[in-house]
């Protein structure tokens, strides 16, 4: 029922949003120039690697290494913090590499560190919003951050689901968490 209300829902929210999208990469082609979108290798249900979809918001490395914060630009900002950069996702739920709701996908050098236990979260696929998302996004430690979505894999369901509808939107409406103290998301400890 999952995977149908998914795809449902993602065809659904393409449609309506399309123009959105539209202006968006637009804006991202003319300000970033090309590519458009940001591909990046993500960890998916039971561990399988997909390309996550974003749009780009930074500008090309100057250098190899270059740290991310200076690359940002005022345009990638903006889309981050409304989660506009976000919307191509849709089409990895589609695809069937996502889910509407669901623990974030996480790079898979992250998910090599994982613990047994929390490899746990790998046993539904990632979500574009979910129950960490909504708790506090990355101003959360990884840890807390995986705790949150453990206790959503254990305690899902519609009501669950709905909770975290309902809080994302308030986190569209009014950000929090976007970028982690000091504009730093650390990485996943050792």
């Amino acid at each position: 029922m999952t995977r149908v209300v998914d795809v449902v829902a993602a065809t659904a929210a393409l449609v309506v949003l399309a123009p959105v999208l539209a202006v968006v990469a637009v804006l991202v082609r003319w300000r970033l120039g090309p590519p458009v979108l940001f591909r990046q290798p993500r960890s998916g249900l039971h561990g399988v690697e997909f390309s996550i979809l974003k749009f780009r918001t930074m500008r090309p490395a100057a250098w190899p290494g270059e740290p991310d914060r200076p690359r940002m630009t005022r345009l990638g900002s903006a889309l981050r913090r409304t989660s506009l950069d976000e919307l191509p996702q849709l089409v990895n739920v589609l695809r069937g590499e996502m889910s509407l709701i669901g623990p974030r996908p996480t790079l898979p050098e992250q998910v090599r560190r994982y613990s047994p236990r929390q490899r746990g979260r790998l046993s539904v696929r990632p979500g574009i919003t979910g129950w960490a998302q909504v708790r506090g996004r990355n101003a959360l430690s990884w840890p807390e951050r995986i705790e949150l979505d453990l206790w959503y894999v254990e305690n899902r369901s519609w009501r669950v689901d709905l909770r975290i509808v309902l809080r994302t939107i308030g986190q569209v409406v009014r950000p929090r968490g976007v970028v982690g103290a000091g504009g730093v998301n650390p990485g996943f400890p050792r």
